[in-house]
């Protein structure tokens, strides 16, 4: 991943508001980087635009070689599809759709064979061969936090983003959650780019970038 002067601006009424100012770092493939800050220091902005699910109002992203400027929305969707693994917060699993489904359903879409069987040996290597048709609202916040992890590395994408793996989560529950993120990123060799305000997730990494009021400080 390499971002060049990336910057975002939104209107707040007749003002313009600047969220993010010139930021740039790169990741190499491998590494495992946390950008922290306190609420509202862009964070979460700066990985939208990571992602290619905004667009930035300066500078460029680029994946993997591809400045994601140069690229429509469908064509983003793909490579986001074809190399990036998502965790957020708030675990985003389909209410209708069981655990394995939730898991099968990005290896069905990029047309992978035998997603089934595939889903069900990843949620066993999280810890849930005994959930595997129970819904989101029948499991538990680490259970569907674990289920999300499952459906990040299922593909095994080059790179998973992850925002606040851990915020909707008790401290204990929180640790197992990244002790276990840590492993499979480890297990499969991912670069693992993560959004977090607890300095001591931050600390396993390999390399911090600190946010503060839209600005990347060198620490």
């Amino acid at each position: 991943m390499e971002v060049v002067g990336l910057g975002k601006t939104v209107s707040n009424g007749d003002t313009p508001l600047t969220i993010l100012h010139d930021i740039e770092f790169s990741v190499s493939a491998g590494e495992t980087v946390a950008i922290v800050g306190a609420s509202g220091s862009g964070k979460s902005t700066l990985l939208g635009l990571l992602a290619g699910l905004d667009s930035p109002s300066s500078g460029s992203v680029r994946l993997d070689g591809e400045n994601l400027n140069d690229l429509d929305e469908d064509a983003r969707a793909r490579l986001r599809g074809r190399m990036l693994g998502f965790v957020f917060q708030s675990f985003q699993l389909l209410p209708s759709l069981t655990a394995e489904e939730n898991v099968m359903l990005p290896m069905e879409l990029a047309g992978l064979r035998e997603a089934a069987a595939k889903a069900r040996q990843w949620l066993e290597r999280v810890g849930l061969s005994q959930r595997l048709r129970h819904y989101p609202k029948h499991l538990s916040g680490g259970e569907q936090q674990r289920v999300a992890l499952a459906r990040a590395f299922a593909l095994e994408p080059k790179l998973v983003l992850a925002d606040e793996p851990t915020g909707n989560l008790d401290g204990h529950t929180g640790h197992q959650i990244v002790d276990l993120m840590f492993k499979l990123n480890a297990d499969q060799g991912t670069t693992l780019v993560l959004v977090t305000h607890d300095e001591e997730i931050a600390a396993r990494c390999g390399r911090r970038l600190r946010m503060q009021e839209g600005k990347l400080m060198r620490e």
